[in-house]
């Protein structure tokens, strides 16, 4: 069923209704592994069918969605609602005047300091929602195509412009892991010290760790043996030494009950948020006596990434263990390599100048 492109009353009104359609159209494509509320889901779908009549209002409704378990939706609704918010100024009169042109200039304006992966997601958002647009309206029998492909953009620096990821070396790593058992954690002493150790021991991704159900953690050996479910829902196994946190990982098992089987949750039961686990790291950080230019949870992630490929010299090795797609993200750490490095210098060294 198609709908016509610009509402009578005005270009706002017509912003909100297909971005409302949008946004529905995304919950119901979504994966819905996660959901933990369909009753709820329910109730904001049937919302956005009457429609939104505020941004919100729609802002709202999105919300209840991602909390329900939806959480990917944030993707793609948190450009759009900051396009909204910044074309009010432009006073458009009508839908069909954004062009690429506009979308480009918002982006530039809107992403300035954001990172690759967030401009990306920007990216993704645009050509999600006009494309939707290009094959739902109508006017008099055939679609406005807006034909937003942003392929000309430079937003997005790609692989010239990645930057080296921060890392601790060995001595700050020990004085690190002393520091978490010597931290004095206001509460949940037992569960920080376990996700950070968890974390810094096998490199998963804060997210990774705080999806982690006890169910899905067994035992092999002297090692307990972790089922992670890394981005796309493909799923890889961790290993950690059983003495590194088996104190830890049973104090939490018992104090700490639950919701949905996690083994991290807050006070409430719910899953803890990647903000309060970057803060504690900081925290820690702190604690030790470390200073570092970004100082958040995924920093431990990089630190045992450049160690184990330092120790192995093994980039598959990597690969695997980070649970990295392609081969080509986990080469990032070749470049902390210092003995290839010296090779290079006792070459340069053996250049003698004429005399």
């Amino acid at each position: 069923m198609k709908f016509p492109l610009d509402c009578e009353e005005n270009v706002e009104k017509s912003l909100l209704f297909w971005l409302s359609r949008f946004v529905k159209y995304k919950l119901n494509s979504l994966s819905n592994k996660e959901l933990k509320d369909p009753k709820a889901l329910s109730q904001v779908t049937f919302a956005l069918t009457k429609g939104a009549s505020s941004l919100d209002e729609l802002d709202t409704l999105v919300k209840k969605a991602r909390n329900a378990g939806l959480t990917g939706i944030n993707t793609y609704f948190n450009p759009l609602k900051k396009m909204v918010e910044l074309l009010g100024y432009h006073r458009l009169y009508s839908l069909k005047q954004i062009d690429e042109e506009l979308i480009a200039d918002f982006l530039a304006s809107a992403t300035g300091g954001l990172s690759d992966a967030t401009k990306k997601n920007y990216r993704i958002a645009m050509l999600g929602f006009f494309g939707y647009l290009d094959r739902q309206n109508e006017d008099e029998g055939t679609s406005h195509v807006f034909d937003i492909g942003l392929k000309n953009w430079r937003g997005v620096s790609g692989s010239r412009g990645e930057k080296l990821p921060e890392f601790m070396n060995e001595e700050e790593v020990e004085r690190f892991l002393n520091a978490i058992d010597t931290a004095a954690f206001k509460t949940n002493g037992e569960r920080n010290r376990l996700i950070l150790k968890l974390i810094a021991y096998t490199g998963i991704r804060v997210s990774e760790a705080l999806h982690v159900k006890v169910r899905e953690i067994t035992q092999e050996h002297d090692c307990f043996v972790l089922r992670i479910r890394g981005k796309g829902n493909k799923y890889r196994v961790v290993m950690i030494k059983q003495h590194l946190i088996r104190h830890h990982l049973a104090e939490v098992i018992k104090s700490t009950p639950c919701k949905e089987g996690l083994l991290f949750c807050n006070r409430k039961g719910a899953m803890m948020t990647q903000a309060y686990v970057s803060r504690i790291v900081e925290q820690v950080l702190f604690q030790a006596g470390i200073r570092k230019a970004k100082n958040g949870a995924h920093m431990l992630r990089h630190t045992f990434a450049t160690l184990l490929y330092r120790k192995r010299k093994d980039i598959v090795l990597v690969q695997e263990a980070l649970g990295h797609a392609s081969l080509n993200t986990s080469r990032i750490y070749t470049h902390f390599d210092n003995e290839r490095l010296k090779e290079a210098a006792n070459v340069a060294s053996e250049l003698k100048p004429h005399t």
